[in-house]
């Protein structure tokens, strides 16, 4: 495969600053979350966003359907919600004066799947989405039907210490690319909110991209150059996050996947783009690594009583592991 070239990742670094920008004209004061959603995107991953009802997970996902004028459809997690009401359910219709089952496409058939409040719903309505969400397909009745593309779901999720609320089963995790967590606002952001926003009123928004430019854009991002010495880095940060691999994995039962490697690959290449360059960095990697690797391990008893999260123990993985797995000629090394 030729490498993305320069002027192609100058051409396509115009359309990804202006998604960029629009997003944060609607979504203030956080910035970096804005710009790990569009490097998620470009990634081709699904994004799973958690945080408190009202910081604006859902007025996000909604305000980048818009700019990328891309097919939309919202599922509102309850309790009640069923898998078929998910994938769709096959009905019985006369045709051809035969009777016989047609399949009636579910809500999941679009390029933006909006899972609102996700973990709301039981664990089998919520393994409704892994097939589609690895696969991009869906199984109903022994027949398969493929999905549109692109496709991706971007789903929202209250703590699970809230009450009535269900944990996604640890499958169903490692399907999303990103576990992004949504702070508060502080106190200059809220202002800025009360000045520019009426409760009820939605900001107007203009398409950016549409799905034929996005998907040259997503093209491109898979032409980016990642060296050797990235993706070496990539492997022994994967491989630290198992017990007995590093220091920090004493206190993680279960380490990430091979899936959390190919997400950090990807990621890594999409942010090259959004940073106008034509190759995956070291950097790259460090940036996304936490929303790669945070909801991937799983930790031991008594690291969690010991108050330790997932996000501690991914900060020492980083700290532990070297970028370089040898060391640096002599000649090379400063004195």
């Amino acid at each position: 495969m030729e490498h993305a070239s320069e002027s192609e990742i100058a051409s396509a670094s115009r359309h990804v600053r202006s998604l960029t920008a629009g997003l944060n004209a609607v979504i203030f004061g956080q910035e970096e979350l804005v710009e790990l959603v569009v490097t998620g995107l470009l990634a081709r991953g699904h994004i799973l966003l958690e945080g408190l009802p009202g910081l604006g997970k859902t007025e996000l996902v909604k305000t980048l359907s818009k700019l990328l004028a891309l097919g939309t459809k919202r599922i509102q997690f309850t309790p009640d919600l069923l898998p078929g009401d998910i994938t769709g359910n096959p009905v019985l219709q006369e045709v051809d004066g035969r009777r016989e089952f047609v399949f009636q496409e579910g809500p999941i058939f679009t390029n933006l799947c909006l899972a609102d409040e996700i973990n709301r719903a039981s664990p089998k309505t919520q393994s409704a989405l892994l097939e589609a969400m690895q696969e991009r397909r869906v199984t109903v009745l022994g027949k398969t039907h493929s999905l549109p593309a692109p496709f991706f779901v971007l789903a929202t999720q209250n703590p699970i210490e809230l009450e009535g609320t269900y944990p996604l089963p640890e499958a169903q995790l490692d399907r999303f690319l990103f576990k992004l967590e949504v702070t508060r606002n502080d106190v200059a952001t809220l202002q800025r909110i009360i000045t520019a926003r009426d409760l009820g009123q939605e900001p107007e928004v203009n398409p950016i991209l549409d799905a034929a430019a996005l998907e040259e854009v997503l093209a491109l991002v898979r032409r980016i150059y990642l060296p050797d010495v990235v993706a070496n880095y990539i492997a022994r940060l994967v491989d630290a996050t198992h017990p007995g691999q590093s220091s920090a994995s004493s206190s993680i039962k279960y380490g990430a996947s091979p899936r959390a490697a190919l997400s950090l690959a990807s990621a890594a290449r999409a942010r090259a783009l959004l940073n106008e360059r034509t190759h995956a960095s070291f950097e790259d990697v460090r940036f996304v690594a936490p929303s790669v690797l945070r909801h991937r391990i799983l930790l031991e008893y008594n690291a969690r009583v010991e108050g330790l999260t997932n996000n501690d123990l991914v900060q020492k993985i980083l700290a532990e592991v070297p970028t370089q797995s040898d060391a640096l000629p002599k000649t090379l090394q400063s004195n």
